[in-house]
């Protein structure tokens, strides 16, 4: 059975606590895994998690600030040194490139790993994945530094609808034709297509957004995102500490979620200032604009992406 969830290494920002690592996020997608911005620590957090080099097939850093970079040059080491037999495919700011070259090659060790680099440069940057059954797209944001946010993105598809194939007589092999071609002979001469015996099936898709104020970036990043990971450094009250800084609060992130339609909203990137007694309000703040699910990311969470949707939103 195929794996969608979202494995939380770290949750802290600029300074890491007793309680939460610097940031990391495993998005696990039907075989392939994506790591965003490993900072530093990520590769233990990875051990705790019952994690290994072989479960990342991409590398994704939103920017160069280190929480969410440090932890790059062990990531990379670790999959020479475990002897990764896939490509491994590295997304950065293009701006950025001197510190992904001093990451990527900090120390000295016997480089065995075939990263494939896609520095992403513009306002909208769409990667090449190949024959992957997902798109990836990275969009610039609004922080201090050149900063991006990624969203993955399922083509749609259909979901065949078992009382309909019985009514056109079409079983076995056809089935799998009518899916392909788009129409086939029933056993009556009938010829029927592939919108008789289905219904559409919207694909599923992810954003992550990080380090950012308020722009029209993090909107198209969180369209109809079954899953969102976003920021939430500040609480409401410390806006004006956001702003200046390049953050969301947790109310904007509720925001975002409520207008962009996302099905579960995921707070994190949690300021060192707040003490864990803050917590609940982090939850609340969302949950005064956005009615859905919303989970405050805590290390080493799990977090599944709901079930598909029927029909398009």
């Amino acid at each position: 059975m195929s794996t969608r969830d979202l494995i939380v290494l770290g949750s802290a920002s600029a300074v890491p606590t007793r309680t939460r690592n610097h940031n990391g996020y495993l998005l696990r997608w039907d075989g392939q895994g994506l790591l965003f911005d490993p900072g530093e620590g990520t590769q233990r957090q990875m051990s705790f998690a019952g994690l290994a080099a072989t479960d990342i097939t991409w590398l994704c850093v939103t920017h160069f600030h280190g929480d969410h970079c440090l932890g790059v040059p062990g990531i990379v080491q670790r999959i020479a040194r475990d002897r990764v037999p896939h490509p491994v495919h590295a997304v950065y700011p293009a701006g950025g490139a001197v510190y992904w070259d001093r990451l990527r090659h900090a120390t000295i060790f016997h480089d065995t790993a075939d990263v494939r680099e896609q520095p992403v440069s513009g306002e909208l940057a769409v990667l090449d994945t190949g024959s992957l059954p997902f798109g990836l797209v990275a969009r610039r944001l609004s922080h201090p530094v050149e900063a991006y946010g990624y969203r993955l993105v399922e083509p749609d598809g259909v979901t065949m609808l078992p009382e309909r194939l019985a009514e056109h007589g079409i079983a076995g092999p056809l089935v799998g034709r009518l899916q392909r071609e788009g129409s086939v002979v029933a056993p009556d001469g009938a010829t029927v297509g592939l919108a008789e015996c289905s219904e559409p099936r919207p694909g599923q898709k992810a954003a992550f957004v990080m380090d950012t104020r308020l722009c029209p970036a993090v909107f198209e990043l969180a369209d109809k995102a079954d899953l969102l990971v976003i920021e939430s450094t500040f609480l409401d009250a410390d806006a004006a500490l956001a702003a200046e800084y390049g953050h969301l609060t947790a109310g904007q992130a509720g925001r975002v979620a409520a207008e962009a339609g996302v099905r579960t909203l995921v707070l994190t990137h949690i300021s060192e200032r707040y003490q864990t007694a803050d917590e609940p309000e982090f939850v609340r703040q969302a949950a005064a604009v956005f009615d859905g699910e919303i989970v405050l990311a805590h290390d080493l969470d799990r977090i599944g992406l709901p079930p598909r949707r029927r029909t398009p939103p």
